[in-house]
């Protein structure tokens, strides 16, 4: 069994408003917390405000469930002088079950803003 890769970054809960009427979530619903995540890990690395520039190699390998718990996992794997690259996995907790499933994952690319919204060079770590 694989375990996670990177720093739990966000846990949320699957909610019916999110899903299609086979109890499936909707891609975009997870996609979107996925988003969430490498703001928030992106943020913290940058010290300040970042925005989304990309999202490559997105594939999904099954779905999301009414009750599930989603554990967003994300690893800064590339840093440039304004951007950087996280790896980002989305988990499953099975609803009231320790089973955890992998069900997507995605290579997202954030760039550091300054305060009018141009592209600022990150800092030293």
């Amino acid at each position: 069994m694989s375990k996670p890769t990177g720093e739990l970054t966000l846990r949320t809960l699957a909610m019916p408003a999110d899903a299609n009427a086979a109890g499936d979530i909707f891609g975009g619903w997870v996609m979107a917390q996925m988003d969430l995540a490498c703001g928030i890990r992106a943020a913290e690395r940058a010290r300040g405000r970042v925005v989304t520039a990309a999202v490559n190699e997105m594939s999904f390998a099954m779905p999301v469930k009414i009750g599930d718990t989603l554990c967003i996992y994300t690893d800064i794997v590339k840093t440039g002088r304004t951007s950087m690259t996280l790896l980002v996995e989305a988990w499953a907790q099975r609803y009231l079950s320790p089973k955890m499933d992998k069900v997507t994952n995605g290579l997202f690319v954030m760039v550091a803003l300054d305060s009018d919204g141009k592209p600022t060079p990150l800092p030293a770590e």
